[in-house]
């Protein structure tokens, strides 16, 4: 059993990491054609916009992971787990539909408020526009990969992230270089894509050896709650990104204006890259996770915690070398203009927020973990703490002492902060089925 586990866990884990990584690359290519397109005004208005995607993305994880995570234990436990699925489905669009409503109508105020002076705005209004309308097929995209995953095929979640952000890319240089449609070309491009990824899920929601319901349901508060409970460290794994970026916008717009929100633009979108791999373990280990939790099987429990725990840590290490050693080059694919000054408040930015992802690994597969396993209290912790309270604390303290030093080292000094909490909650989890609901 242990061996099966050992090969389920790198055949989940591998092919979530290649997915995530995927769904991460058209934020990645956005910021590489837009840099090529519009120059470092173009980097800042995306910038400036990324938490509200960051947002978005998280909401429909939360509700995702959640709903996926209750059905698959519901399962194991042979209770009712019909109705999960369409639920969550129903309140996706819901919600989706209200951030549609905001960014139809208000997408300059909405980046007026997020920071953006008048050139700013006139620059991404219209992609804060388009990608905001389409806001419900983000969240059901995020809905569909995880029931898809944890209804046992991983493989096509992979294929549906893999060629979802294909799409993006391709489209993305379409769209914005012969067709000539600039940032809102990107923005059409990167709005389309869930549109992909959820014709590509549906494979499987019709395919014989599914167990999910396409049944219409009553939306039930009560069943969304309860998948948000457990959804949430998910949730604030990736509204961390978010909240970090609004942040460090405000504080860096102080320091270093414009041009250091530019640089800041280019670390925060090349490490989603970074963040997507570590994801990548969490939501693999996730489904394992979850089922054995649901057949009693702490020992394989504990396996399973404890091999998602040294994968994080050593892929944070590997991510920390590549960036000190090609920081200048990473820099450089986004530096149309040559400009020394944003080159080397970039690179030298890298160096330093890297660090953060050797101590991220912990905290982001900890954090799923406890969710894995019902451990609500550590999961909310952990997550509000790296995701709110500590970083926000460091941002504020370290820029006041040290300036934009103090900025880049902010997040590896919360992250290690927040991953002797993960490590001390994560040692409990698989020694009993009750302690730290």
């Amino acid at each position: 059993m242990n061996q099966n586990v050992t090969k389920q866990f790198i055949r989940y884990v591998a092919q979530n990491i290649f997915g995530m990584i995927g769904m991460s690359l058209y934020i990645l290519a956005d910021t590489f054609f837009i840099s090529r397109a519009v120059g470092a005004d173009g980097i800042t208005a995306l910038n400036l916009v990324l938490p509200l995607y960051n947002f978005i993305y998280a909401i429909g994880l939360m509700i995702g992971v959640g709903a996926a995570i209750r059905f698959s234990i519901a399962a194991r436990q042979n209770k009712d787990a019909h109705g999960f699925f369409m639920n969550s489905i129903e309140w996706g669009v819901i919600i989706g539909l209200l951030f549609s409503f905001a960014g139809l109508f208000f997408p300059d105020k909405i980046m007026t408020l997020l920071g953006g002076d008048e050139t700013i705005v006139g620059v991404g209004e219209g992609y804060t526009r388009i990608f905001m309308s389409f806001s419900p097929f983000f969240i059901c995209n995020h809905i569909c990969n995880a029931f898809v995953r944890n209804d046992g095929n991983p493989s096509l979640a992979m294929a549906s992230t893999l060629l979802s952000s294909l799409f993006n890319i391709v489209f993305d240089y379409v769209l914005m270089f012969p067709c000539g449609l600039g940032m809102e070309g990107a923005a059409l491009a990167t709005a389309c894509s869930p549109v992909v990824g959820i014709g590509i899920c549906m494979f499987h929601f019709l395919g014989k050896k599914s167990t999910i319901s396409l049944k219409p349901v009553r939306p039930s508060a009560r069943k969304l709650f309860g998948s948000c409970q457990v959804g949430f460290s998910a949730f604030v794994g990736e509204m961390s990104s978010g909240v970090i970026t609004v942040v460090f916008n405000y504080i860096i717009l102080g320091l270093a204006g414009n041009l250091g929100v530019a640089a800041y633009g280019i670390v925060a979108n090349t490490a989603l890259v970074a963040v997507a791999t570590l994801n990548g373990v969490a939501q693999g280990s996730q489904p394992l996770l979850s089922s054995c939790y649901g057949r009693g099987d702490m020992k394989n429990v504990r396996k399973i915690r404890n091999m998602g725990m040294i994968t994080a840590a050593v892929i944070g290490i590997i991510i920390l070398a590549v960036g000190a050693v090609f920081a200048p080059e990473i820099t450089g694919i986004f530096n149309r203009d040559n400009d020394a000054g944003l080159a080397e408040m970039a690179a030298y930015g890298i160096r330093i927020y890297f660090v953060g992802f050797v101590f991220a690994g912990i905290n982001i597969v900890g954090g799923n973990a406890f969710s894995a396993v019902e451990k609500a209290k550590w999961a909310f912790v952990t997550s509000v703490m790296r995701g709110f309270v500590v970083i926000i604390a460091c941002a504020f303290l370290l820029s006041s002492l040290f300036g934009m030093t103090g900025v880049w080292c902010a997040y590896p000094a919360a992250e290690a902060i927040t991953a002797a909490v993960t490590l001390a909650g994560a040692s409990r989890i698989g020694k009993s089925s009750q302690a730290g609901r």
